[in-house]
């Protein structure tokens, strides 16, 4: 350091402050200075989380499936498997709680990230106290990646604009590539986002498929960070779409599992079962759950179907089996990557899902997965399953989902499914390898037993990379963790989880666990919400769930009952809904997402949460100006959804043709366009009864004339159109795959100027639009 002799700086200068060199009037007297760069610990190893959409617990074969995925085998034969791992009922939670180590309600996630109720445990974006891992690791020197989904959100902040503080990259992440959506196409997805801006995506390639994508993309950060610099760690958080719904997958993959499925999903179950018991998950003596029976998500026999029922039903399994496989592929890749790194060895990776297998297909499943989504009062007419060709299913064509007797499968041995708060919602599988660092001996089968806690991942990891957590984000104490360090019992089998207590609560279903007591409720009646009936169950000795001991035990459900409420209010779990409508409420300020919008030529695909509130349950107007149109003059004017629904307005051979695509059922008018048009108006008229009439207007001068009409067509509602408007061309997925295969996106010339959207009067009763609104945001995570 300087001596009484340094030149000393002014105490009117500035901008020296920190500074640990000497600054003289010139650089022959001065010495220059450089902070530390952040290093990780020596020797710190690469993170690799792999986190899987509505996975149940026995889908892969390291939890009794016999669905083929070899490189998961891989990791559990060198790894550790967690049989009593938890998580959340559904998504969004789960991530908050990942990534963060926060119970979710304290994460501002105590449901899905769409609407906005309006409470501190329904923030439904991380707060600015909220500390999350690739922060902490990436202040650590780590690299910090992230591709697929993210769904951390509000769907009213995806758009330019928009608030971005509960993006990837303002949450830690150097990269992110993916979907900020609760679900998405596998063939055309509906908005890709590459960092902080939307991948600006006309078509896809014929042979593109999101999982490959996103795991191109994944090892394209890795090696290209190893091109840069050979040593410092990474983290990669690769989220996938998968398997959420709507179920597609590659020919290729599906022809591998036809007819696999044909003895269904109580022999599924069975077989699942034994394999688990014979792997060790479970005692031999180990009871399964019967097959679910209650109103709403009962799984029928599979005996008791119908040949038709059963040779449909078996197809959407072989999709399901068929994306599992896909996935065990994108994860092969991965280590393949690291191992030609020579990296494998000291890289944490785990693998694990968001939460248990999905009933969302309904009893008898859905070739029009949108409309699936549709629910509350709608007309008795509506179609949950619109009869598409089966040999469709799986396609790019169709958006499917498996009936719930399959989810039941999924959850192998357990009741219920995703939203839940019983066992089928909320175990899942978990495998965590690290050569390196938990090698385990001949004697050490690598199940451990002990209860763990999805916000027990980020204190868990942590430790074994040896990095210290920051007290502070952005000069705010940071919240306080709520999971606990599971390393001991990884490293040590006979070891117990320090994890002792967890509440779980969703959409009014709760659970609390003890001890190996679990008390736990099944949620039925919005106006009883605060008035649960209580089941009681022995988890260490009947995990599936299936004795309920409460009338034998009262004083323990009554014990729990209190620690259960104790435990809300300790994290931000009230107010609890006794209203469905109170949940799906949005924020007054979303209210001018509705209104009038003139998009000109070349403006990018609109974001789909501004599209639909442009249209939905209302009358609108579409408006499209031309300047110096002929005949001549062709292409998309207007496209608005994709094979799932939607609409779409283009001039061909003279002519104006409007398509609507009612989930998959498409209707098409047309007429012939005047000399001269200068204007092209579509009229659509809403009616109480969700359906919409539909006229065809052009304007040549001062002359205006009907040239088409299509009446009584059920409205596109709740996640649909899934794809956002798009001007001069039918971009991403087509609302018409016949226009598409002929014309391809079929870009217009420069004589179309604008379009001008229009919206009018809501005419659909506010009851129908809540329920509805309320399902198909519960389903979109």
């Amino acid at each position: 350091m300087a001596d009484r002799n340094t030149p000393t700086i002014p105490e009117n200068a500035r901008g020296y402050e920190g500074f640990g060199g000497v600054v003289g009037r010139t650089t022959s007297e001065s010495e220059p200075w450089w902070p530390d760069e952040k290093s990780a610990p020596p020797g710190a190893p690469n993170i690799v989380v792999v986190l899987i959409d509505d996975m149940g617990y026995s889908d892969i074969g390291p939890f009794g499936a016999e669905i083929d995925t070899p490189n998961l085998d891989r990791l559990a034969r060198n790894g550790i498997r967690l049989s009593n791992y938890h998580t959340t009922p559904v998504c969004s939670p789960a991530r908050a709680a990942l990534l963060t180590g926060l119970n979710p309600h304290r994460a501002g996630y105590g449901s899905v990230a769409n609407s906005d109720p309006g409470f501190p445990g329904l923030r439904l974006e991380l707060a600015d106290d909220v500390l999350a891992l690739p922060e902490i690791l990436r202040e650590s020197g780590y690299a910090t990646y992230a591709v697929g989904k993210w769904h951390l959100v509000r769907d009213a902040n995806m758009g330019p604009g928009r608030n971005r503080e509960s993006w990837p990259l303002q949450r830690g992440f150097d990269s992110y590539y993916g979907s900020l959506e609760g679900l998405n196409s596998f063939f055309y997805p509906n908005q890709l986002i590459a960092d902080n801006s939307v991948v600006d995506v006309e078509a896809y390639p014929e042979d593109y498929y999101v999982t490959d994508d996103l795991t191109d993309r994944a090892i394209g950060q890795i090696k290209s960070l190893r091109a840069q610099d050979p040593t410092k760690p990474f983290f990669l958080y690769f989220a996938h779409i998968a398997m959420h719904g709507p179920h597609q997958v590659k020919d290729a993959d599906l022809a591998k599992y036809r007819g696999r499925y044909a003895e269904g999903w109580d022999v599924v179950r069975q077989r699942r079962f034994e394999r688990q018991k014979e792997a060790g998950l479970f005692d031999t003596d180990t009871p399964m759950a019967e097959r679910n029976t209650e109103p709403g998500y009962d799984a029928p026999p599979w005996a008791d179907l119908t040949a038709e029922e059963q040779r449909r039903y078996q197809r959407y399994q072989e999709v399901y089996a068929a994306m599992v496989d896909s996935v065990d592929q994108s994860v092969g890749r991965v280590l393949d990557t690291l191992d030609e790194l020579g990296e494998l060895d000291n890289t944490i990776v785990v693998f694990t899902s968001d939460n248990g297998g999905t009933a969302e297909g309904g009893p008898v499943g859905t070739r029009s997965y949108f409309s699936q989504f549709v629910h509350g009062p709608v007309p008795p007419d509506w179609e949950r399953d619109v009869p598409h060709d089966e040999d469709l299913i799986g396609s790019s064509e169709l958006g499917v989902h498996y009936p719930r007797g399959w989810g039941q499968a999924s959850n192998t041995p357990f009741r219920f499914y995703k939203g839940q708060t019983f066992a089928g919602g909320v175990r899942v599988p978990f495998v965590i390898s690290w050569p390196a660092g938990l090698s385990r001996d001949d004697q050490d089968n690598g199940v451990r037993r002990q209860f763990s806690y999805v916000t027990d991942v980020v204190p868990t990891l942590l430790e074994l990379a040896g990095v210290d957590s920051p007290t502070h984000r952005h000069g705010r104490p940071a919240q306080e963790r709520d999971g606990v360090s599971i390393a001991e019992f990884l490293r040590n089998p006979t070891a117990e989880s320090r994890h002792t207590e967890q509440y779980a609560e969703f959409g009014g279903h709760r659970g609390f666990y003890r001890d190996g007591w679990k008390l736990v409720s099944l949620h039925t009646d919005p106006a009883a919400v605060d008035d649960p009936t209580w089941e009681l169950y022995d988890v260490t000795n009947d995990p599936a769930e299936t004795r309920d001991l409460a009338a034998t035990h009262p004083d323990k459900v009554a014990e729990l009952a209190r620690a259960w409420d104790e435990a809300a209010w300790h994290n931000t779990v009230f107010p609890l809904f006794d209203s469905p409508s109170a949940q799906s409420r949005r924020r007054p300020a979303e209210e001018r997402l509705s209104d009038p919008v003139r998009i000109v030529a070349g403006t990018p695909t609109l974001e789909r949460y501004r599209s639909s509130r442009l249209i939905a349950y209302r009358d609108f107007d579409i408006e499209a100006e031309f300047d110096g149109w002929t005949a001549d003059a062709e292409g998309v004017v207007v496209a608005h959804g994709d094979p799932q629904g939607g609409y779409l307005l283009y001039i061909e051979s003279g002519s104006a043709h409007f398509v609507f695509n009612a989930y998959g059922r498409r209707q098409r008018v047309s007429g012939a366009l005047p000399a001269g048009t200068t204007r092209l108006v579509v009229h659509a008229v809403a009616t109480p009864a969700v359906r919409w009439g539909f006229t065809i207007e052009a304007v040549a001068g001062e002359h205006s004339s009907i040239i088409a009409k299509l009446d009584d067509q059920v409205q596109l509602v709740g996640m649909a159109p899934w794809t956002g408007i798009s001007l001069g061309l039918d971009a991403r997925g087509p609302v018409d795959p016949d226009v598409r295969s002929r014309r391809g996106v079929f870009r217009f010339g420069p004589t179309l100027r604008a379009v001008t959207y229009r919206p009018g009067i809501v005419r659909v009763p506010v009851d129908v639009r809540r329920g509805i609104d309320q399902a198909a945001e519960a389903s979109a995570d």
